[in-house]
């Protein structure tokens, strides 16, 4: 059997071993020393002026932390985009809070003003206005920042921007993960750039992100002991997965690039197939990193379909994904409320994610097309 083709594996650049090789030499190998200041840094310079880091365990942690800092605890409501990895909610849960969830827009498969505002008004005349709003730039795409924002602002509920597959993504020139009252990024294996697992906290000012660091070092106090006068946790990254970071951040406009020509290469796969749809930004506004390409089937019958294709694919040893399924329709959230029609339920049922990653070679292309062609044709 042919080598598997994974939907999005890492990718390393040549230089992350030497700055791991520093850790583990000056023996600063948990969550302090040179490489974590400097994959900050370097994450901060890329963002631009404005943005503070803190590296954390995982792009969860990030998000968690930031409903912290925002006060959302018990009985709270906070609103969350439904169609997301489980991610985006479950750290609401975590502050025993209760997701409300609200449906996509088609046109960036994100968060749906019209129904986010709906929302919004209708927890209000309930007397339970939400604490917090949980956006997710979807695949890479960004979300519809300008409304969404304006939303945030006329009814004074702080925004999350879950940046975590939009690292390298931008909205009118300006780069995701820099939109929200705090902005999380993910490091995952399979993310744009990896630290091997891992994520970080965009906070707006210095103050917060000194904050952020104290919650997320067990919440020590300044003493010579040990005292607590908060609950923390522990959610630093380490030194040697932020010296993975340090390598990737040299290549990480380069990895976009590659993302994006693997988008490229799809849309002339589909020029011609008319049952299927490249998942494109609205207009120029919106760059995408293509984290990941998805496709959707304008009409979906026995003929053709996305699992007959995810099988076809299969059967060649290549990894294809459903869309996220929405987060209202899985069993741990069955119960919490949810606004909107079937978008996001549609999307899930037609759409499909194609291999993606940086590191395809044109073997491994000339095996996705062949196989996609002969599945169509058949």
């Amino acid at each position: 059997m042919n080598d598997k083709i994974y939907l999005s594996s890492p990718h390393m650049g040549g230089t992350e071993q030497g700055y791991v090789t520093e850790a583990l030499s000056s023996n600063w190998i948990s969550s302090s020393d040179l490489n974590l200041n400097k994959f900050e840094y370097g994450l901060e310079t890329y963002l631009g002026a404005g943005n503070y880091i803190t590296a954390l365990s995982s792009g969860t942690a990030a998000i968690h932390l930031s409903l912290i800092m925002l006060g959302v605890g018990q009985d709270d409501e906070v609103l969350c985009q439904s169609m997301t990895f489980s991610a985006s909610a479950n750290p609401i849960v975590y502050q025993g809070a209760t997701p409300v969830f609200i449906d996509s827009e088609p046109d960036t498969w994100n968060l749906c003003p019209v129904h986010l505002e709906s929302a919004i008004k209708d927890r209000i005349s309930k007397g339970k206005k939400p604490k917090a709003i949980v956006a997710v730039h979807l695949y890479g795409m960004p979300c519809k920042v300008d409304e969404i924002t304006a939303i945030s602002k006329k009814y004074d509920i702080p925004l999350i921007e879950d940046s975590a597959e939009a690292l390298g993504s931008s909205y009118k020139g300006k780069k995701c993960g820099t939109f929200g009252h705090f902005s999380i990024l993910s490091f995952n294996g399979n993310k744009i750039i990896t630290t091997s697992g891992g994520g970080a906290l965009v906070c707006r000012d210095q103050k917060n992100k000194e904050h952020a660091l104290f919650l997320a070092t067990q919440a020590r106090d300044e003493a010579p002991h040990y005292q607590h006068s908060h609950i923390g946790y522990n959610y630093r990254m380490s030194n040697v997965c932020a010296g993975i970071g340090r390598g990737q951040m040299e290549v990480l406009d380069k990895h976009v690039a590659l993302r994006q020509e693997m988008h490229a290469f799809y849309k002339e796969i589909f020029l011609n197939i008319s049952e299927v749809s490249v998942f494109e930004a609205p207009n120029n506004d919106y760059i995408s990193n293509h984290w990941l390409s998805c496709i959707r089937f304008n009409i979906v019958n026995n003929k053709f379909n996305p699992d007959g294709l995810r099988e076809a694919l299969l059967a060649e040893n290549i990894e294809s994904r459903p869309l996220w399924k929405p987060m209202h329709l899985q069993p741990i959230f069955k119960n919490s409320p949810y606004y909107g029609n079937t978008t996001c339920e549609t999307l899930f049922n037609t759409g499909l994610c194609l291999p993606s990653g940086s590191n395809l070679t044109e073997t491994d292309r000339q095996r996705i097309a062949t196989t996609i062609t002969k599945y169509f044709n058949s």
